[in-house]
C-alpha cells in the first residue's frame, strides 16, 4: 500500500474526479477525510464507504467560507490527526462570455477555485509537519494551459492554480512538502456532462453531436476515466514521487502538450 496511514484530505471529494480519488486513496491504505458544501454529496458517500470498512470521515465545508474551512480542518485533524496529504479538488465551472451583464458567476467561479484552494491550503499548512511526507495536490485543467472562448473566468482560475502551485512549491520546499498540480482535459464526470450540455445549448447541437467533436480533438479518441486521473493522484502523494515539485501534469489524451 503506497499510502498506508498516510492521512489525506480531499475537497469536494464525494463526486466526480474526487469520488475517484478518494476510493483510490482508501485502497491504497490511507485515511481519508472529504469535504463538499452540498452534505448530500459528501455523507452519503462517506456512510457508504465506512460500512465498506475504511477509514474515512465526511463534514461539510465552504471553500469561500475562512470560518467553514477553519471548522472543517479541525473536524478532518479531530478525525485521524494531523494532516499529510491535501487535494484541493473543489471546483465550478460554467461559461462567462466578457459581454455578460451581471458578474455573480464570474466572482463564484474565481472565489471557489482559486481563492478557496488557497484558504484551504493556508490553513492545513498549519497542521502539516514538517518533514512528515507533506504533499499538496491542486486540481488545475488543460485550460489552465491554453484558453476557451467564453470560459474566462474558469480559464483564469485554472491558469491560476498552476502559478500558485510553482510559486508554493518553492515557499515550502525547505519543509519538505512538495506541491503539484494535476491538467485533466475531458473526464467521464458529471460536471463532464453539465459542461457539454451547456456547450449543446449554447450552439444548437445535439449532446451527441458535441460529445463526438469533444472526442474528435483528443489525439487518443477518448475521455479520461476518474480513476485514472486517481492514480497520478496516488502517485503524486506517494514517496515515489519525492523528487518532484512545482510540476503541473497534464492527463488528457493529448489534448494538449504545453
Amino acid at each position: 500500500m503506497r499510502l498506508k496511514d498516510k492521512v489525506a484530505i480531499i475537497t469536494g471529494g464525494g463526486t466526480g474526479i474526487g469520488a475517484a480519488m478518494t476510493e483510490q486513496f482508501l485502497r491504497e491504505g490511507a485515511r481519508v477525510v472529504i469535504g463538499s458544501r452540498n452534505p448530500n454529496h459528501h455523507k452519503a458517500y462517506a456512510e457508504k464507504l465506512q460500512k465498506d470498512g475504511y477509514p474515512v470521515a465526511g463534514f461539510q465545508v465552504d471553500v469561500t467560507d475562512r470560518r467553514s474551512v477553519d471548522q472543517f480542518v479541525a473536524n478532518a485533524v479531530g478525525a485521524f490527526g494531523p494532516i499529510e496529504i491535501l487535494v484541493n479538488n473543489a471546483g465550478i465551472s460554467g461559461q462567462t462570455p466578457i459581454d455578460q451583464e451581471k458578474d455573480e458567476r464570474w466572482l463564484a467561479i474565481l472565489q471557489t477555485n482559486l481563492t478557496g484552494t488557497y484558504t484551504v491550503t493556508k490553513r492545513v499548512l498549519r497542521e502539516m509537519r514538517d518533514h512528515s511526507h507533506g504533499r499538496i495536490i491542486n486540481l488545475s485543467s488543460v485550460l489552465g494551459k491554453f484558453g476557451v472562448a467564453g470560459y474566462t473566468a474558469y480559464c483564469t482560475t485554472k491558469h491560476g492554480i498552476i502559478g500558485f502551485t510553482r510559486a508554493l512549491a518553492l515557499e515550502v520546499v525547505s519543509r519538505g512538502i512538495t506541491v503539484n498540480a494535476l491538467c485533466p482535459g475531458w473526464v467521464e464526470t458529471e460536471m463532464a456532462q453539465l459542461g457539454l450540455r451547456e456547450w449543446s445549448e449554447g450552439a444548437g447541437l445535439s449532446m451527441e453531436e458535441v460529445r463526438r467533436q469533444a472526442v474528435a480533438a483528443i489525439p487518443m479518441k477518448r475521455f479520461t476515466e476518474g480513476a485514472e486521473v486517481a492514480e497520478l493522484a496516488v502517485y503524486l502523494a506517494s514517496e515515489a514521487s519525492q523528487a518532484m515539485t512545482g510540476q503541473a501534469l497534464n492527463i488528457c489524451g493529448g489534448a494538449t502538450t504545453a
